[in-house]
């Protein structure tokens, strides 16, 4: 029996009306058209790496498996209500154990028309031109690394205007595990010369977290605002900026962060199109009460090639030139129909070329030395 988590707990509101609207929808089959859609992702891993974790298998299996049901309701020509619940579960097998997971993954009621959406529950929000550095990573974990495309999802309201054709405005506020709301905002504008977009989020949380998907770790309540440019013509050409600061500047530890990525990519014209991709990002972390500061440089080289409509290959590269270290993965994809399978490869940093005690490693066989990974994904 499959216990919900504190997240569904508090979004009971939601759940009360998802429950209503589907009895107003069961009920009313006979006057209103219905869509209904129960979709979902099944996946199967065998990883095979050389630098394990001390008294850890070097095989980890996973099987996992995401039921996704949506339903929609028509409500004029323009406007609709619909809504999803999906679920996340998977078991971990270890030579020497078994792990079970399991979380809500969505769980959302959504309002559209042709100048607004609404949208409120457990959903994913992500915005930003950038594709590996990403510095406007603030509430998901995309990684074009991973064949299933999964994102966490945070607890929000997300409402969107779209005044005109080319100005669309984001308005969300969302709720830590700490039940601490917090509130943003975001514009972008479309013109003849690229994309803009300009964000501010307020976040009064008391306690530290991590932002993003780098190691960038803020105490107390922060300010985050960003702005993001991407063009696209003969080749791609973006920037993402962000500052991070702490309200408190009593703090001895890092409260200011600024990050900046700097990207472009060109398709060169061989067979079905080589798209070769390049980014940097720099980031600068000063106290304002001690005389200490952070400086990090990531660059990310990215090469994708679809060989026929059944196979790609895909190679990352993505250096840390302040502790030397260098990430390397490659994948060749075939995908038919609603499979995929894909190989991988990996070559990364052993354990022991970090500064850092062992025991204070992530305790993960994957991203450690050199890894061999096979993955079936089944989407139907």
């Amino acid at each position: 029996m499959f216990v919900f988590g504190e997240n569904v707990k508090r979004f009971r509101i939601v759940a009360y009306g998802i429950t209503l609207l589907i009895v107003c929808l069961s009920t009313s089959a006979a006057t209103f058209a219905q869509p209904f859609s129960l979709k979902g992702q099944f996946w199967g891993n065998i990883l095979h790496g050389n630098d394990p974790p001390a008294s850890h298998s070097s095989f980890v299996t996973d099987l996992g498996y995401i039921p996704m049901l949506s339903l929609s309701r028509d409500l004029s020509i323009d406007r609709f209500v619909d809504l999803e619940w999906s679920y996340r579960m998977q078991y971990r097998m270890y030579e020497e154990d078994v792990v079970f997971s399991s979380k809500p993954y969505r769980l959302w009621l959504r309002y559209s028309s042709e100048k607004i959406e609404a949208r409120l529950g457990l959903q994913k929000i992500a915005f930003g031109p950038a594709m590996v550095l990403r510095s406007l990573a603030w509430f998901d974990t995309i990684d074009p690394k991973d064949p299933t495309g999964q994102t966490d999802a945070v607890e929000a309201f997300r409402l969107r205007l779209f005044p005109t054709s080319s100005l669309a405005l984001w308005l969300w506020s969302t709720n830590s595990d700490r039940d601490t709301l917090s509130y943003g905002g975001r514009a972008e504008l479309s013109t003849s010369i690229g994309e803009w977009g300009l964000t501010y989020h307020q976040d009064p949380a008391e306690l530290g977290q991590s932002v993003g998907q780098f190691p960038i770790f803020i105490s107390g309540p922060h300010q985050r605002i960003a702005l993001d440019y991407r063009y696209d013509g003969y080749f791609g050409f973006w920037f993402e900026g962000a500052g991070i600061f702490a309200d408190s500047k009593q703090d001895v530890e890092l409260n200011r962060f600024t990050l900046f990525t700097l990207g472009a990519d060109y398709t060169i014209p061989v067979g079905s199109g080589l798209l070769i991709m390049a980014e940097t990002m720099k980031i600068n972390g000063p106290s304002t009460a001690a005389d200490s500061s952070s400086k990090l440089t990531y660059t990310a080289l990215m090469a994708s090639l679809p060989i026929n409509m059944l196979h790609h290959l895909m190679f990352i590269a993505q250096i840390d030139w302040d502790n030397s270290h260098i990430y390397n993965y490659l994948r060749w994809g075939i995908t038919y129909d609603h499979f995929s399978l894909n190989f991988i490869f990996s070559i990364s940093p052993r354990r022991d070329d970090y500064n850092i005690a062992k025991e204070y490693l992530p305790k993960t066989v994957a991203g450690f030395g050199t890894g061999l990974q096979f993955m079936l994904i089944y989407n139907h």
